[in-house]
């Protein structure tokens, strides 16, 4: 027998749990802990609102996280068959799993592209290209980089190639091999960067806005916005609801309890958003910048707060050395997700299934480029949107509460999996077990929350 056949016919898993653990924060932490958990900070007024996120947290993206691993470990299979394993005769939730898989392809229609501009500014950082510039000379820099069309393929096609070759060296080797040692050195860049923003002259100013829970503050911005914004984010950090953690649960055993193993997770999440509001935070009060810069905040007034203090070309470098680290951990394990799906459902190798998603996401993420340039005049949401708000919107907003949806009826319902089951395999192994008296909340009260954000998301928009 080949090798490939033999790579089809056995399962891979992971080697070890610190592996799993890792892999599975790899998913998690990325691009929306890093500039999206800061600005949205920002504009919902400061440390009130990091408490709602942390009970969000807790209440919202735990549940469902353990719920996604249950699935996964239960089954030993990707989204779409393991649902089919688990669900009753003659019912059809397994066709959630397509709408999974659409799921991860369109956020890596939008996420490669983003990633590529975070790889270019680390290139250029190290170049020293923004050496001496001011915001108004970053702001057409980066304007510049969205017009330009090749340069924006050419860096997409990197990504992409890179995550996919990573995918393709095989779970072990590859995936967590990889990750294992990426994710350790983020910490240590992320602890690195902390202590040098302490060093600034706004640091306590910073630090007390970013820490210190001021509910005047939250009065003023709107109680029922900082709450959904909060439970929105709580969504979108640990990318629950399309099947994201499924195949993490699909490669470990069960000496250990989701319930423990999802805390940890969520804490290794946690911990880099937090670690990263404490780099800027201190970074926005000391220059007087924008705390509400939305996107910008990355890849405009950071790297004017860089241009601007001592040793800004070496910090800029490290800086957005640890935000590839952050996306490049995110492509890995959504390619993963992807290119499992199609070894699991129609016998591909590895090497196959990586090679040929590469080559479709590649043309699926011209569209995004695309709306910054040729098509700029496409607006979907009105002045000031593009593709890219459309794909993200159609990923934050809509698959990830509805899938989160799905999870939480087919984990608690009798028409689904059921209760027991997933009970039974969630508190498998040592460790936390799952709430089990909180049956109700769960089966009634945390579907409800998860439309509230889906309507809250269509309100916004519409």
């Amino acid at each position: 027998m080949g090798e490939e056949e033999l790579d089809m016919e056995k399962r891979e898993t992971l080697s070890s749990r610190l592996g799993f653990l890792l892999l599975s924060a790899g998913c998690a932490i990325g691009l929306g802990n890093v500039w999206r958990f800061p600005f949205i900070t920002g504009r919902n007024g400061g440390g009130a609102f990091v408490l709602v996120y942390l009970v969000f947290l807790l209440i919202l993206g735990l549940p469902i996280m353990v719920m996604e691993f249950s699935v996964g470990r239960a089954a030993q299979k990707n989204l779409e068959p393991a649902i089919e394993e688990l669900e009753p005769k003659n019912t059809k939730w397994h066709l959630f799993g397509h709408v999974g898989v659409i799921g991860c392809y369109l956020l890596m229609m939008f996420y490669s592209v983003v990633s590529g501009w975070i790889f270019s500014y680390t290139f250029k950082f190290g170049k020293g290209v923004f050496q001496g510039m001011g915001s108004a000379e970053i702001s057409n820099y980066f304007s510049g980089i969205l017009q330009n069309i090749p340069g924006q393929l050419g860096w997409m096609i990197f990504a992409v190639a890179l995550g996919f070759f990573i995918c393709s060296r095989g779970l072990r080797n590859g995936v967590e091999g990889v990750t294992k040692i990426m994710m350790l050195c983020l910490f240590v860049l992320m602890l690195i960067l902390s202590i040098q923003s302490f060093t600034m002259p706004g640091a306590k100013e910073g630090l007390k806005f970013y820490l210190v829970p001021d509910f005047n503050r939250m009065a003023k911005v709107g109680v029922s916005k900082v709450v959904f914004d909060a439970m929105g984010q709580a969504f979108f950090t640990l990318s629950i609801g399309m099947g994201s953690m499924t195949i993490f649960g699909s490669y470990i055993n069960k000496e250990h309890s989701l319930t423990g193993e999802s805390l940890r997770i969520i804490g290794l999440d946690t911990m880099v958003a937090i670690m990263a509001g404490l780099i800027i935070f201190p970074a926005c009060f000391t220059y007087d910048l924008n705390l509400n810069a939305g996107p910008g905040l990355l890849f405009v007034t950071l790297p004017t707060i860089f241009s601007e203090m001592p040793g800004g070309r070496f910090w800029g470098s490290l800086f957005f050395v640890f935000m590839s680290f952050a996306a490049l951990s995110t492509l890995i394990a959504v390619f993963e997700n992807i290119i499992s799906y199609w070894m699991d459902t129609k016998g591909w190798s590895r090497k196959k299934a990586s090679l040929i998603n590469a080559i479709i996401l590649v043309i699926l993420s011209i569209p995004c480029i695309l709306g910054f340039n040729i098509w700029s005049g496409f607006k979907p949401f009105g002045l000031g949107s593009n593709v890219l708000d459309l794909e993200d919107f159609l990923v934050s907003s809509t698959i990830l509460p509805l899938g989160s949806v799905v999870y939480v009826f087919f984990c608690t319902s009798r028409y689904g999996w059921g209760w027991n089951g997933f009970i039974k395999e969630a508190d498998s192994g040592i460790g936390t077990k799952f709430p089990k008296k909180l049956k109700f909340y769960f089966k009634y009260v945390l579907p409800i929350l998860i439309l509230a954000v889906f309507i809250n998301g269509y309100l916004d928009k519409f």
